[in-house]
């Protein structure tokens, strides 16, 4: 789904494991990319259309039918361009949570393309923004820190506060490499929502988000 006029910088835009890319989340913060003059491009992954098509509910699938999905969204993104519908001179890769951990897996040093029709995207990429990266995998474990370290690519992280996948005190014990930029946010769990007693809304920390974004990309 492409939101937006055309721009100088698109966005695509990866949801979460349990949210499709219709999520009130992923509205909204389409909605205030659009307004700070981004072009943004959704995507649901494969389980989640099929979750979506039957209303069943499946779990994410694994790592490398993930990523192979995600090459094929920029081949999309590929005809977009040769069709005059996209016109940007660079590409960002965001998504929320497991959404942002692909955007980092697929440009780090880990993946491999698959696909020889996208190397013209490829070559536009970046960026990556994670918001709510998560660290922690559910079943506990050691931080996922390989997508983000093993990577060149201009990377920034933005984070509640009080995210139970990696919170304010959790990643400074945590060796990430020096450029990569993290930003907080207000008291914020994973999905970025602060509780009452903080005196911020979501709103707030969501157009925080936003200024944080737009500074990055400047």
């Amino acid at each position: 789904m492409l939101d937006g006029n055309a721009s100088d910088t698109l966005i695509v835009f990866a949801h979460g494991a349990g949210a499709n890319m219709h999520h009130a989340f992923m509205q909204s913060m389409t909605h205030r990319l659009v307004n700070a003059g981004f072009q943004v491009l959704r995507f649901n992954f494969q389980y989640m259309q099929a979750n979506m098509t039957d209303g069943k509910r499946r779990p994410a699938e694994r790592v490398p039918k993930l990523l192979a999905h995600y090459e094929a969204v920029l081949a999309h993104i590929h005809q977009l361009t040769t069709q005059g519908k996209v016109n940007c001179e660079r590409v960002v890769l965001m998504g929320k949570s497991m959404g942002g951990r692909m955007s980092a897996l697929l440009m780090s040093s880990e993946h491999q393309f698959e696909r020889q029709d996208i190397s013209d995207i490829i070559n536009k990429v970046s960026h990556v923004i994670c918001l709510g990266y998560p660290f922690v995998p559910q079943n506990g474990g050691a931080p996922r820190l390989a997508p983000l370290n093993n990577s060149n690519m201009a990377t920034l992280i933005i984070q509640g506060e009080r995210d139970s996948f990696g919170n304010q005190t959790q990643l400074p014990q945590w060796p990430l490499r020096d450029d990569i930029e993290v930003k907080w946010l207000t008291d914020g769990d994973h999905s970025l929502v602060p509780r009452k007693s903080s005196g911020v809304t979501l709103d707030d920390n969501l157009d925080d988000a936003i200024a944080y974004i737009t500074e990055y990309l400047s």
